[in-house]
């Protein structure tokens, strides 16, 4: 029972040249896979189109998809098959997570909670003007210091 709860991300790199209409299919089809092999699919983004850090297949660019699943980790290696025989497929990686990773309802409390976080904005900015005056009180003692 512990083994279900396992989540997992999946990042991969489709060649830069695929169609928007075929990265869809291609995400479509992995999750898919997932699903028919006893895997769960949190979540599946297409993270867009980013230059690489070094050339992959001759490929500079690299259109990156993250996807959050879980399951008992039988079908990562059915997945990853898939990918490695995959020509539009020039990268991929699975790691394990710790939890589940953030939902969209999480961002919405991050949203609430920088609403809180504006007092302390005026609180913080408050604070560093007697910080200025203490740095100013430190250049007129060491003004006379220096005249002296």
């Amino acid at each position: 029972m512990l083994d279900s709860s396992i989540y997992y991300e999946t990042m991969y790199i489709l060649r830069p040249d695929i169609a928007e209409e075929e990265v869809t299919k291609h995400i479509e089809k992995y999750n898919k896979i997932l699903e028919n092999n006893g895997g769960k699919v949190l979540d599946s983004q297409m993270r867009g189109k980013r230059r690489l850090a070094y050339p992959i297949a001759k490929n500079r660019e690299g259109i990156y998809v993250q996807l959050s699943h879980q399951g008992d980790g039988q079908h990562i290696a059915k997945i990853e098959k898939a990918m490695r025989l995959s020509e539009d497929i020039i990268r991929y990686l699975t790691i394990k997570q710790e939890g589940p990773l953030p939902t969209p309802k999480a961002s919405n409390k991050n949203v609430n909670s920088s609403d809180n976080k504006k007092p302390d904005k005026v609180n913080s900015e408050s604070e560093p003007q007697p910080k200025v005056d203490k740095d100013i009180e430190k250049v007129e003692t060491k003004n006379p210091t220096t005249s002296a």
